[in-house]
């Protein structure tokens, strides 16, 4: 880490002493590469059951590609889809809903159309393209497993959009967009790649950070008692609040001088190491 690092992370408040609940990213973090939950993972998801922690999961991803996760886990609690705007129930059922303003998501959209960068949008359930055939298209398909609404034009569906998801295969372009797009709506809306690939744009309050505050409020539990654990930036808000931050062995160290500790990497049964050293040893009752 830089001194700048260094400093963010020498300024976490301690670690918690008892975690009631664990509040997980999915893409990098529960899952690995091929999408799928590692059988470790399984057997310390109901660890923590058994040892009387709550898992409620929360990610970027639609509702919809959530519920293939929540149900592999057998999860009887809330989750948080699109970055943390939408809070779902173990129903399936939108319990709260933050959308852009549509001013935002003109001005987000137009600036994305004019670098040439494919945009997509969420409205409730529904994913909205224009072009099929777009190059990232096929793995959201894929790893997601919804089927995108496929319309002429974006523009008629401006008002209600929970999430802007822009996708690219150059970087740094993206890179820059985050930077560009979130000058310009600062204050307005939430601006975060969620992968090297993909840049969500949200309701300003619509972030992990608030997710988690929003799914501890509603198990009751204090985010003194909540461990949390991500891989990339969109995570920090809710690493930084955290009783106990927990970074990915695959996060950069932006996103590690965040957390109070480092796990293994998502593709090395990270998340279960994670759960193994770190969340089980502080659980309610454990000497």
């Amino acid at each position: 880490m830089t001194v700048e690092l260094d400093a963010i992370h020498d300024a976490l408040p301690p670690m918690a002493s008892r975690i009631r609940l664990v509040v997980s990213d999915i893409d990098g973090t529960l899952i690995g590469p091929d999408k799928a939950i590692a059988k470790s993972t399984l057997e310390a998801a109901h660890a923590l059951r058994r040892h009387g922690i709550a898992l409620c999961l929360v990610s970027s991803r639609s509702a919809e590609g959530i519920l293939r996760y929540h149900r592999e886990l057998d999860l009887d609690t809330p989750f948080g889809a699109l970055n943390g705007g939408m809070i779902v129930g173990p129903d399936d059922e939108i319990l709260s809903n933050l959308v852009l303003p549509e001013s935002c998501t003109i001005s987000a959209c137009d600036t994305l159309a004019v670098h040439h960068v494919d945009t997509w949008i969420f409205r409730d359930h529904d994913w909205l393209i224009r072009d099929p055939g777009a190059y990232y298209v096929e793995h959201e398909r894929r790893a997601v497993g919804i089927e995108p609404v496929v319309v002429p034009d974006l523009r008629p569906y401006m008002g209600g959009v929970g999430k802007i998801m822009a996708a690219s295969s150059n970087y740094p372009l993206l890179q820059r967009m985050e930077v560009e797009i979130g000058a310009m709506l600062r204050g307005q809306a939430s601006v975060h790649r969620s992968s090297d690939y993909y840049l969500d744009i949200t309701h300003k309050d619509a972030n992990k950070g608030f997710a988690a505050r929003a799914l501890a409020e509603r198990m009751g539990i204090p985010m003194s008692e909540v461990a949390c654990i991500g891989d990339m930036s969109n995570d920090v808000p809710m690493l930084s609040i955290a009783g106990l931050g927990i970074a990915m062995g695959n996060a950069g160290a932006e996103v590690s001088a965040h957390a109070h500790v480092t796990t293994e990497r998502n593709d090395a049964d990270g998340w279960a190491h994670a759960m193994q050293h770190y969340v089980l040893p502080r659980a309610p009752g454990a000497a």
